[in-house]
């Protein structure tokens, strides 16, 4: 995949129904040409940390995002589908009703058509290393969203009992909560959770296991899931899995406990921000700065890098 002169899209505005925007993604309900109703989703260019979306594009992001995804959901299809269902049933706009062929070349690569479905109001967060937000509070309670953890433990450190499962709340805007997964029960009911819970982290294990023999170690990822409208009671795997936006990618061969690491993901920009945010100059809310050149090329130099270690033979 080349990124070359590549032109950035940080929104979009499609004659379908119900648009609605997320950090990254503009969302929107159409029908195919069969008349089947479908959501459409369509990754940008923007770019989002610590929950704030940057002014500044990075250019074919949302290409890669789109393409990391399509692998994951081909390749959980053969090993998982099983046991569960994912949404994707198109990477491409061929058949989404009412689109011009210049909206259709615009969506190339970077479109997901899926089940439509209702989301399930939680994050499903699967942290096999102690990074980010779960080694901030680990530092507190020497816990993780309520799951106890020994003592002893350093900064991205394995998980010595294996990966947990800590949910969040979604937010519509703003930051994600942490929440325990009894809390998580009470939002959504317990049988759901349960099935939520054994699914993320069989996913999590399955992708942990092969990136290591392409020399990535998944630290930790984020699923959501969503109840299909009109159809089966049964919850599938929907939005982005696996990406570098959605998951912590690091090296293996650069990989050492007791520090940050160097990553495969956004980590480059967090850097960054968290340096302005020393300085004074930025203090973690809208509007976001705007991105140096450097900063931009560093981190789609990173995405692509993930990309090519994870899908070429």
């Amino acid at each position: 995949m080349s990124m070359q002169n590549e032109q950035s899209v940080m929104r979009t505005d499609l004659p379908l129904a119900n648009r609605r925007q997320g950090k990254v993604r503009d969302v929107y309900d159409a029908k195919l040409d069969d008349g089947r109703e479908v959501v459409v989703l369509v990754a940008t260019d923007r770019l989002s940390a610590f929950d704030v979306v940057m002014p500044t594009p990075v250019p074919g992001k949302g290409k890669i995002l789109t393409q990391v995804s399509r692998f994951w959901f081909e390749m959980i299809g053969k090993k998982l589908g099983h046991f569960f269902k994912h949404h994707l049933m198109a990477i491409d706009a061929t058949h989404v009703a009412g689109l011009s062929d210049e909206q259709r070349a615009m969506l190339k690569d970077r479109v997901m058509v899926g089940v439509k479905t209702r989301v399930v109001p939680i994050e499903c967060v699967v942290r096999g290393y102690l990074a980010g937000s779960g080694w901030k509070e680990y530092q507190k309670t020497q816990s993780v969203c309520g799951v106890k953890l020994p003592s002893g433990l350093r900064q991205s450190e394995k998980l010595p009992g294996g990966p947990i499962f800590t949910p969040a709340t979604k937010a519509a805007s703003g930051h994600d909560e942490n929440i325990d997964f009894e809390r998580a029960c009470e939002i959504v009911g317990r049988d759901l959770m349960t099935k939520l819970h054994d699914w993320s982290i069989a996913i999590y294990t399955m992708a942990h296991d092969y990136a290591a023999t392409r020399g990535i170690i998944v630290a930790d990822t984020k699923f959501e899931f969503g109840l299909p409208v009109g159809g089966s009671s049964d919850p599938i795997l929907i939005d982005e899995v696996l990406t570098p936006d959605s998951s912590r990618f690091w090296p293996a061969d650069q990989y050492e406990p007791g520090r940050d690491q160097h990553a495969f993901d956004k980590q480059y920009v967090r850097n960054y921000l968290e340096g302005l945010v020393a300085q004074g100059k930025w203090a973690k809310s809208p509007p976001g700065p705007e991105l140096p050149a450097e900063v931009v090329q560093q981190t789609l130099k990173r995405y692509l890098d993930a990309y090519r270690l994870l899908t070429q033979a």
